[in-house]
């Protein structure tokens, strides 16, 4: 029995040095690049252009976009990095709401990535999908652009993973060629966090617990991009 407590005890100890030093080597990792790394959180739509709603509650696809993006930039705040955000309340960025609204609303995001220089561009959204059972987290990036694809395809683990907990099956990245992507010189990725047309991801988009769940893992798949380009 003292055998048994001593061995315990021995391996409770072994175990917390290992997890000092994961976290050391994680703090580490950070350190090497943070302080110089620039990232753009963009939140899509936003003033009359709610873009899409739920199927349940109607919620705004605007308003969720809001609320992950502010979460996403303490979760890459805390991290070190130096963050921008395109939209930082409900308003759009447009001057009037005179035909044309939409477009200036894209050039002024365009020229707040621009000033802003960034490493890269995370612009948030929600999806949605006339066969409601889809599901899960979804990320597109630049056509021909590799450092894109390789930062969608970390993100795109990160969020599969966590959907897997709630049974859903992973899904896969998608080159596009729309307009946020190609604002500036850097890999950018829009990211999908979830399907308001589905009634079970619209309840999960509308937990802050979910939200900040869905921050923590696209943070971890932004760390797991710019580790990669240290090693």
């Amino acid at each position: 029995m003292r055998f048994f407590a001593v061995a315990l005890a021995v391996a409770v100890t072994f175990l917390a040095a290992v997890g000092m030093c994961i976290k050391t080597l994680n703090e580490q990792a950070v350190a090497a690049f943070s302080t110089e790394m620039r990232v753009v959180v963009d939140a899509g739509h936003g003033g009359m252009d709610g873009g899409v709603s739920g199927v349940k509650t109607g919620v705004k696809e605007s308003d969720l976009n809001l609320a992950l993006s502010l979460a996403l930039y303490e979760e890459l705040k805390d991290m070190g990095f130096f963050v921008t955000l395109t939209r930082k309340t409900e308003a759009g960025l447009y001057d009037t709401t005179a035909k044309g609204f939409k477009k200036r609303d894209m050039q002024k995001r365009k020229e707040i990535i621009e000033e802003a220089k960034p490493d890269l561009v995370l612009s948030i959204h929600q999806n949605f999908y006339p066969t409601k059972s889809a599901r899960g987290g979804q990320v597109f990036y630049l056509k021909n652009s590799e450092e894109g694809k390789r930062l969608a395809k970390g993100i795109q683990e990160k969020l599969d993973g966590l959907y897997a907990e709630k049974g859903v099956k992973a899904r896969k990245i998608t080159p596009a060629e729309y307009f946020i992507l190609g604002c500036y010189p850097c890999p950018s990725v829009i990211v999908e966090c979830g399907f308001l047309s589905n009634p079970l991801d619209e309840e999960l988009l509308n937990s802050s617990a979910w939200r900040k769940r869905l921050a923590q893992e696209i943070a971890g798949g932004v760390l797991a991009y710019f580790t990669g380009l240290s090693a």
